[in-house]
């Protein structure tokens, strides 16, 4: 098991999905773990809607110290005084910042299926607000605490969306403007010592997923022969990022990543990471996921294909002419 015991780490927007999973997975490690988001408890009535005090129960079950924070990310002043608390709190100490606040997923699943233009404009506000430029907020005062220490870890967690067409032009964009936030950010903050990366997690499992893998596929019914993101194939869970970053926290030189989009399915083999019940997603260029993928039938025999990775320049190439994953 990864060792972080002794580093404070901060995830935001965690009280469900992607960031809970990372949360928990940080904890597992020993890892001092704070977590925001807007709800605290349980006064939303949205049935997909978790809370900060039911992941911060998850994340100290699960072996860490979980300390949560209600902060709207689109408001900067509360962010400011988040990063005060934690410098307060923690004696300056911040060694791991993972920006994964994003609360466009209603505004995509009431786009998706119809063109950029056929939408307000505020579509883009509604994506790239809280997410996209939070990361940027919160990695201005994360480097200024870090700065001071000459260490650190910023994580952005981005998409395929970042190289391929899957929920409309506005979230496209900004899943390569965080890769390229997490490029650029490296270049500055190299002298400081602090390591910047984008994340690339696979399909992954969170309770608003499921909700719109239904969606997408209602939808999709013209290609039947492809297979639908409700077969639930490949899919990892929100633990697994959690704990890859867990194990990139604890290597002694994260440097030599720093400003490189890495695929959490490849970070976990290379670390020998397993998901929940022992199970270990491939990475979504591997031909052992496109193949079944392309055609189902060839699904039970997933684990005779061979995991050989599609090189970045022809991915690159290729999905970028492609308007669909």
């Amino acid at each position: 098991m990864t060792n972080l015991k002794g580093k404070v780490a901060l995830v935001t927007g965690a009280t469900r999905g992607i960031g809970k999973g990372i949360a928990i997975g940080l904890g597992e490690a020993g890892a001092t773990v704070y977590i925001t988001g807007r709800t605290l408890n349980n006064e939303s009535s949205d049935n997909l809607s978790g809370t900060l005090l039911e992941t911060q129960t998850a994340v100290n079950e699960a072996g860490g110290n979980c300390i949560a924070v209600q902060v709207d990310h689109s408001e900067d002043e509360q962010v400011r005084l988040l990063f005060e608390r934690i410098k307060n709190e923690q004696n300056g100490q911040l060694d791991i910042l993972v920006n994964n606040v994003f609360s466009g997923v209603k505004a995509i699943r009431n786009a998706y299926g119809q063109p950029f233009w056929k939408h307000d404009p505020n579509l883009w506000d509604a994506i790239n607000n809280v997410g996209l430029r939070s990361h940027y907020v919160a990695s201005i005062f994360a480097a200024r605490l870090m700065s001071q220490r000459q260490q650190g870890l910023i994580c952005t967690i981005s998409s395929w969306g970042g190289l391929s067409y899957i929920f409309g032009a506005a979230y496209g964009v900004g899943k390569a403007a965080c890769d390229r936030l997490a490029a650029d950010m490296a270049v500055e903050l190299k002298a400081n010592n602090i390591t910047s990366l984008s994340l690339w997690p696979g399909i992954v499992g969170t309770e608003q997923m499921f909700e719109f893998s239904q969606q997408m596929n209602s939808q999709d019914n013209n290609k039947p022969e492809t297979a639908t993101f409700d077969d639930y194939y490949n899919w990892e869970t929100p633990l697994l990022t959690g704990r890859v970053i867990a194990a990139l926290a604890a290597e002694n030189n994260t440097m030599k990543l720093t400003g490189k989009v890495q695929i959490i399915a490849e970070l976990a083999q290379r670390y020998n990471i397993v998901d929940e019940k022992g199970k270990c997603p491939v990475s979504l260029r591997s031909l052992r996921f496109i193949l079944p993928f392309a055609i189902p039938a060839l699904k039970q025999y997933a684990s005779f294909i061979p995991d050989i990775k599609i090189p970045w320049f022809i991915l690159q190439t290729t999905m970028l002419q492609s308007p669909k994953i």
